[in-house]
């Protein structure tokens, strides 16, 4: 359940926590990342597995994507930092596979199976056994209970639904269940595997896995090498970063703490949602309304629109060709301060791989989640509770920080539509999730959505809910709700598309 402070969560903070601690302080980096698994693990009693030996080859992968290198290959013996040169420099970018599974973390979930619990009472009218299409359940001569044969069940589900007792339970990886476009699937060993071809780098299968068999690569090591080499290393937040330091903790707290650990300037991304949002105005008017197109589809979230262009790329030309808000504030940033290093921190894993592309990489230098960041404030013994300075930032509007929960981009669209351009009639639809948006494009292919403008989020509930936050998804939506009413100025000028054309 997201939200929760779970062992996995605790481990993966200290594991953040040490690598940034490594790199702020270290005089022998080598020595000190290879001591990182005794920190984590410091008794020789494991807590969580059956030896300390597996606890610390777990939690030395775990150091390695921390660091931002892929995993060890699993058929020779290796040092953490093999290939450390290689990631110890602050100009490393986010290599593919993004999203990696630990096999020395994963339980060999039951991939999709039914199987009869102790709740069955061998009932008389054995409902189980003749919903079956197949004859795969039986029941004992002896009155016994059910028992599925596996070879001979087509996993269609009819058992479970006829039980009276709730007696037959579906076992799913919770991984595979989380993933929206079904890119996980087994080994030869049965653990499980991602299929990068598929795999959109939304990240829910990593917060899903209650074993945190499967994590993403990080650049706060290579961040924090940016920072202490003196560079002009400047932050753009994501509007769902409200809320996420604790209650109270305002974005003027925020700001002031970032420089604390040395960023030279902060600024909203919600700067460049607002000009995505004028921009995407602009494009439904003259081409959706005007017939040009038969639909839009938004821009902003980069596993939607990759899961648009690989599994149904006849909607390719009708993606906005607004930039993202990581890049137009990015491009904003760049053009008043030219030598600045962009980070960009957000909820977002999918944004890693955005900042890679070759026409990105200019623009985004780093990007971090909150949970990355909030481990970088935690070495740096930053504690809001206490923690008293503030420094003003007003860089966006209402409509462009709504850009942080699901229907927050529609929306936002729909009001400079209705403000700008009144004669104009607007048809807005919006998905959350990756199998909703999935089939949103399908009926968009099949000209269903004509005339609309479609939003597309890969999370459930849009960006609050992304894989690098720290709060549950309710708390996020509604302290950003707060956040846009107490906005001052609403929405974004006519013409602020102008400043981004492609």
């Amino acid at each position: 359940m997201r939200g929760l402070e779970t062992n996995v969560i605790k481990l993966r903070r200290k594991v953040f926590v040490e690598v940034a601690h490594v790199a702020f302080e270290s005089e022998n980096i080598y020595a000190d990342i290879e001591a990182i698994p005794y920190k984590i693990t410091p008794t020789e009693t494991p807590q969580y597995r059956e030896s300390i030996f597996r606890e610390r080859a777990i939690a030395s992968e775990r150091v390695r994507l921390a660091m931002g290198m892929s995993l060890n290959p699993q058929d020779r013996p290796s040092t953490i930092t093999d290939g450390l040169s290689a990631s110890n420099i602050s100009d490393v970018y986010y290599e593919p596979p993004l999203m990696q599974v630990i096999p020395s973390a994963c339980d060999r979930c039951t991939e999709n199976a039914y199987q009869v619990s102790d709740q069955c009472r061998a009932c008389v009218s054995r409902y189980c056994v003749n919903a079956c299409p197949t004859g795969a359940v039986t029941v004992g001569a002896n009155g016994g209970r059910a028992v599925i044969d596996r070879n001979k069940c087509i996993k269609c589900g009819k058992c479970k639904a006829a039980c009276p007792y709730d007696a037959i339970a579906h076992r799913v990886r919770p991984c595979a269940q989380a993933c929206g476009v079904k890119a996980i699937t087994s080994d030869e060993l049965g653990r499980a595997h991602i299929d990068t071809k598929k795999c959109v780098a939304c990240g829910q299968c990593m917060v899903h896995c209650p074993f945190g068999a499967i994590a993403d690569k990080s650049q706060i090591f290579q961040l924090i090498q940016a920072i202490k080499k003196g560079d002009e290393v400047v932050a753009e937040v994501a509007p769902s970063i409200i809320g996420q330091f604790g209650q109270g903790v305002t974005l003027w707290k925020i700001k002031a703490a970032l420089k604390d650990i040395g960023f030279k300037e902060v600024y909203e991304v919600a700067h460049g949602a607002d000009v995505g949002a004028s921009t995407e105005a602009h494009h439904y008017v003259t081409e959706v309304a005007t017939g040009k197109l038969p639909f839009l589809l938004t821009s902003c979230c980069p596993s939607w629109s990759m899961l648009a262009k690989t599994q149904f790329p006849e909607t390719i030309d009708k993606i906005s060709s607004a930039l993202t808000p990581m890049v137009a504030t990015a491009r904003t940033v760049k053009q008043k301060r030219p030598n600045a290093r962009v980070v960009f921190i957000g909820p977002c894993a999918a944004k890693k791989l955005e900042a890679m592309r070759k026409s990105v990489r200019s623009d985004v230098d780093f990007v971090i989640t909150f949970e990355e960041l909030a481990a970088i404030f935690e070495e740096r013994g930053i504690d809001f509770a206490n923690y008293k300075k503030e420094e003003p930032i007003h860089d966006a509007t209402g409509a462009g920080r709504g850009y942080g929960a699901a229907g927050g981009v529609a929306q936002a669209v729909e009001d400079c539509i209705r403000a700008y351009y009144p004669d104009t009639e607007v048809k807005i639809e919006h998905a959350e999730g990756l199998e909703n948006c999935r089939k949103m494009l399908l009926l968009a292919k099949i000209g269903k959505k004509n005339g609309c403008l479609i939003e597309g989020m890969a999370c459930p509930g849009g960006c609050v809910a992304g894989a690098g936050v720290n709060i549950p998804v309710e708390k996020g939506t509604a302290e950003l709700k707060k956040f846009v009413a107490d906005s001052t100025t609403k929405l974004p000028e006519k013409e602020l598309y102008e400043i981004h054309l492609p």
